[in-house]
């Protein structure tokens, strides 16, 4: 059994491993050539953080899906790059949002070149995704569409929050599903359509990739959270001090408000209180590391990650569907 990829998955078979290692380096090696320019300081920007490595979570399940059709079918490494690059740009523009100073164990690219060139960074990557996807047809051109368009909407579902009287949990899951389960999803769908796969493989991919998605960023909320800087890859709290609603906080709003405890109801007083200061916000991590919402949270990573699973049913039985689960178990083993 050998550890495949910065995520860390284990695959049992050394035919698939040696296709997954092969179609990983090819999309890194299609990541530096897609982010390259005539103007140096551009090419600088756009390679940072793919220079700072990354799980190449979303590449790794276009290369597992593709093993139900033809794994070396010629759009499979170019599909990967492409969602690997929409991924990056969001991340150049999430780190504006969020004013964020570390991404990847480096410092974010608004920190270190200022928000006008990290947006702008952000957007040639989007130009150099789609310049690919043309190359792929208009069916993949419309998936991407399709995608690109619920992960914005997520996004603005995000920053304006929930209506009145929505519950803040079910809107807060509909915003994951935009913002990371519909790229995800998109990973699976095309490293099965890519290949040939049947259309029933296809959609079952896709369903799968949605789903885990979701399942990843659960796992981001709890890792903001639960972990240090050196686990994550950017600072502990972040979320927190920008005032982002992940599920954990979520999760002790609502007993807060159902209960009243008043240890409860001073947390989240704190939480709405400035945390510009390091004291503030370690007293915060200290108080929710040890809340009972921290491990709701984790029980909702591990739902959405046995959906997942529970997803790949109808697939045929075999290593690559054996890799597929045990993704599921590395979703939630890094909230564990």
């Amino acid at each position: 059994m050998t550890v495949v990829g910065p995520f860390g998955l284990h695959v049992r078979d050394q035919a698939l491993e040696a296709d997954v290692q092969s179609g990983l380096a090819a999309v890194e090696a299609g990541l530096l050539e897609a982010t390259k320019s005539d103007v140096p300081f551009i090419t600088e920007a756009a390679q940072h953080l793919v220079r700072a490595g990354g799980k190449r979570f979303r590449p790794l399940l276009v290369m597992l899906a593709s093993q139900f059709g033809d794994p070396g079918a010629p759009g499979i490494v170019p599909a990967a790059v492409v969602v690997e690059l929409t991924h990056l740009a969001t991340l150049y523009h999430d780190d504006v949002m969020d004013e964020a100073d570390v991404r990847r164990g480096v410092p974010s690219a608004n920190t270190r070149w200022g928000n006008s060139v990290a947006v702008l960074t952000g957007d040639f990557l989007f130009a150099r995704a789609s310049h690919i996807l043309a190359d792929l047809g208009p069916e993949a051109v419309r998936i991407q569409a399709e995608a690109f368009e619920r992960l914005v909407t997520g996004q603005i579902l995000e920053t304006a929050g929930p209506r009145d009287g929505r519950d803040p949990v079910d809107h807060y899951l509909d915003v994951l599903s935009g913002k990371t389960g519909s790229l995800v999803a998109v990973s699976g769908r095309f490293g099965a359509l890519m290949s040939g796969a049947d259309e029933r493989t296809v959609d079952v991919l896709t369903q799968y990739g949605e789903r885990l998605g979701i399942a990843f960023q659960l796992a981001d909320d709890v890792l903001d959270i639960a972990s240090d800087s050196h686990e994550s890859g950017k600072t502990p709290g972040t979320d927190l001090r920008e005032g982002i609603p992940t599920l954990p906080v979520l999760r002790l709003r609502a007993q807060a408000a159902a209960e009243g405890k008043p240890d409860d109801l001073e947390l989240v007083g704190l939480l709405d209180s400035d945390l510009s200061g390091d004291d503030a916000l370690a007293e915060v991590l200290r108080r929710l590391r040890a809340h009972p919402a921290l491990e709701q949270a984790r029980q909702d990573t591990v739902r959405y990650a046995q959906e997942a699973r529970a997803t790949l049913g109808p697939l045929p039985e075999g290593y690559a569907k054996s890799a597929l689960e045990e993704l599921c178990d590395a979703v939630v083993h890094r909230a564990g």
